[in-house]
C-alpha cells in the first residue's frame, strides 16, 4: 500500500494512501489535512491511483505544488521515494510495492539529415500512406521522378541514410522497406511530412 510521510508545520506523520482518489489540502475535509500550513490552498492536490500506479495533480492551487524541485504542471506519475512539496510541507511518496514491470525503452533519436535527404526519405515513405498492408516504399526511380533529379542523385541519398540508420548491406527492395521502416518508428519522417508534402 502507498503512504506519504509527511514533514511540516504540524510536525512528521506517516499517512495510508487510502482510495483511488486522495485529496490533500488545509480544508479540514481533505483525505490528508494540513491544517497547520498556512501556505497551502483548501484543496491544494491530489494523488489519484492510475493504471496500476500513482499519479499527482495540482488544484489550481495558490503556491503551486512541486515534485523533487520541479514546479508541477499537469499530471505526474509517482515513484517511490519522490518528494511533494506543498506550502510550508514536504512528502515524501512511499509505495515499495508499486509500479512494477519492466522499464519503459527510451525511442532512438533520428539521426540528422540533409534538407535533401529529408525529400529522398519523405518520397520513400509516401506509398505508407495508402494503408494497405502489404504497400512497398517508392523506387530510385519513383523518387527520382518525385523530386526532379536523376537516379543516381537519389542512389547516393539512399546510401548515405542506409549507414547513419545502420541499414546493413542487402537485397535493394529489402534495403529500402528496411530505411522507410526505420525513418518512421524513429519519427524521422511523420504522417504530418508525407500529408503536407502530398498536399502542397
Amino acid at each position: 500500500m502507498a503512504n506519504v510521510e509527511i514533514w511540516g508545520p504540524q510536525g512528521h506523520d506517516v499517512v495510508a494512501v487510502a482510495g483511488p482518489r486522495f485529496s490533500v489540502g488545509k480544508s479540514p475535509d481533505c483525505d490528508l489535512a494540513l491544517t497547520a500550513d498556512a501556505a497551502v490552498s483548501r484543496v491544494h492536490a491530489v494523488i489519484e491511483e492510475m493504471g496500476g500506479g500513482w499519479c499527482l495533480n495540482d488544484l489550481g492551487s495558490r503556491n503551486g505544488t512541486f515534485v523533487n524541485g520541479d514546479r508541477l504542471f499537469g499530471t505526474r506519475m509517482l515513484h517511490h521515494g519522490d518528494e511533494i512539496t506543498l506550502g510550508k510541507s514536504r512528502l515524501v511518496f512511499r509505495d515499495q510495492n508499486g509500479s512494477g514491470g519492466p522499464a519503459t525503452e527510451a525511442v532512438a533519436e533520428p539521426p540528422a539529415l540533409t534538407a535533401r535527404e529529408k525529400d529522398v526519405l519523405v518520397e520513400l515513405c509516401r506509398p505508407l500512406m495508402l494503408g494497405d498492408v502489404f504497400v512497398q516504399p517508392a523506387t530510385v526511380r519513383e523518387i527520382a521522378q518525385a523530386l526532379f533529379v536523376v537516379d543516381a542523385a537519389v542512389k547516393q541519398h539512399l546510401s548515405h541514410m542506409y549507414d547513419k540508420f545502420g541499414i546493413e548491406e542487402g537485397e535493394g527492395a529489402m534495403r529500402r522497406v528496411r530505411l522507410a521502416n526505420a525513418a518512421i518508428q524513429s519519427g524521422a519522417v511523420t504522417a504530418a511530412d508525407l500529408h503536407k508534402r502530398s498536399t502542397s
